[in-house]
């Protein structure tokens, strides 16, 4: 069995021609971080200014929550817009065009007059955001070769970074100067701070701004399945496997309301998940460059069913506090884990285009997942049904990520230029 197979060095490659895993490639991926670290505010600021939101408008929680919902749902739509710009005319590009969306839509939601306006500023947010993820991965995912899983899970912390540095943040300028001023002067600082990296990017790539992907290693892992088929494959599993994420992240903070422990402690929770979580997606690069990404997205999947279970038989509040860190070493690696495979079986020039396919069908699956888990607490009163559920689901991603290995064990190496579509 073989599933890492580094391709030779391309042939006719100059000595100055940029080389996968290069210091270059290192700085780029700084750069990369630092884009995914700044671009990613509006998935953190909704979520920190949804209460003095409701209490101005004097609208329900579920109205202002609405912004959330588009948030994610422009998130995922624009990974698949922004993939397709990026494989087409580079990630430069890409860049621009989110910048230009998140400098513009905050400043939309600052001058909301109503509250739908302010909703639907925040699904232009998510679109701008959307270039900060799955297209970055994807792009960064050509930078290297040896290290291309460590890599694309650096990048994809960018938005747990995000997570946590800004929620502080605009807090801090909510209280000081009002929810509106604090989404102009993220405008400006995302808009001023995010120009400033991409043209650097810009500089570090020069001539490689467009196709950055054309000199890439080939595919590594034949599954003998078309591109198309492995996309779907991919998203099915990714919808499953953030149905069952979605339950301890998206309802941790009202069980513990339910146990009587109270929201901050949930809130405690979610911040020791989501920390433990960037050591997840770090060392799973790690792992997933050892022994390639559908072992390591199996190995993910297996130990958050196993977390998942823990939620059914304890609910102490140390317990509680153990589990979600245990839940956030575990699940922190799963996602980035799709956009390494669709590196890994699919050419190079449609890899930003894939993976925000899959990323958008991981954003339905936590939206879902979190819409699912409250009308089963609502149905029976209880979370235990809930968290069963997602350890369902869970074990549908296990089937097929089994699925996945049994092809790639009775396979060849891929490395021609494209796959059947």
């Amino acid at each position: 069995m073989v599933l890492l197979v580094h391709a030779p060095n391309h042939p006719g490659q100059t000595p100055d021609a940029f080389t996968p895993d290069s210091r270059q490639a290192w700085v780029r991926l700084v750069i990369a971080l630092l884009i995914g670290s700044i671009g990613a505010v509006g998935m953190w600021a909704v979520v920190v200014v949804i209460p003095v939101v409701q209490a101005e408008f004097g609208a329900t929680r579920g109205a202002v929550s609405l912004a959330f919902t588009l948030m994610m749902f422009g998130f995922g739509l624009g990974g698949v817009i922004a993939g397709k710009i990026t494989d087409r005319f580079g990630i430069v590009p890409a860049m621009a065009i989110s910048i230009a969306f998140l400098g513009v839509a905050n400043v939309l939601a600052g001058l909301s007059g109503q509250l739908w306006q302010f909703v639907a500023a925040y699904f232009f947010i998510g679109l701008g955001t959307s270039a900060t993820f799955a297209p970055l991965m994807a792009e960064a995912s050509h930078w290297f070769e040896r290290y291309r899983g460590l890599a694309v899970t650096i990048v994809a912390s960018g938005n747990y970074v995000a997570g946590a540095m800004w929620p502080p943040i605009v807090s801090w300028g909510t209280q000081e100067i009002g929810w509106r001023y604090t989404h102009i002067g993220i405008a400006i600082v995302c808009a001023g701070l995010m120009t400033v990296l991409v043209l650097i990017l810009r500089a570090q790539m020069g001539r490689d701004t467009v196709h950055d992907h054309a000199n890439a290693p080939p595919p590594r892992v034949d599954l003998r399945l078309s591109t198309n088929t492995l996309t779907v494959l991919l998203s099915i599993a990714s919808i499953s496997c953030c149905v069952a994420m979605a339950m301890p992240q998206v309802h941790i903070v009202a069980y513990c309301g339910d146990l009587g422990y109270g929201v901050a402690r949930g809130a405690e929770m979610l911040s020791l998940m989501m920390g433990c979580g960037i050591i997840s997606r770090i060392g799973s690069g790690y792992l997933a460059d050892k022994i390639g990404g559908i072992y390591t997205l199996l190995v993910g999947s297996l130990a958050q069913g196993f977390a998942l279970v823990f939620y059914l038989f304890f609910d102490s509040l140390t317990s509680l506090y153990l589990i979600s860190a245990m839940f956030g070493l575990f699940q922190g690696g799963i996602v980035p884990s799709y956009a390494i495979i669709v590196r890994e079986a699919m050419p190079a020039s449609e890899a930003a285009t894939r993976v925000g396919i899959v990323i958008f069908a991981s954003v339905f699956g936590m939206s879902f997942g979190g819409w699912v888990s409250g009308v089963i607490f609502d149905a029976t009163g209880s979370y235990a049904a809930a968290f069963a559920n997602g350890v369902a689901w869970n074990a549908l991603n296990i089937g097929i990520v089994v699925l996945l290995l049994i092809r790639a064990r009775t396979g060849s190496v891929k490395t021609g230029p494209s796959f059947a579509t």
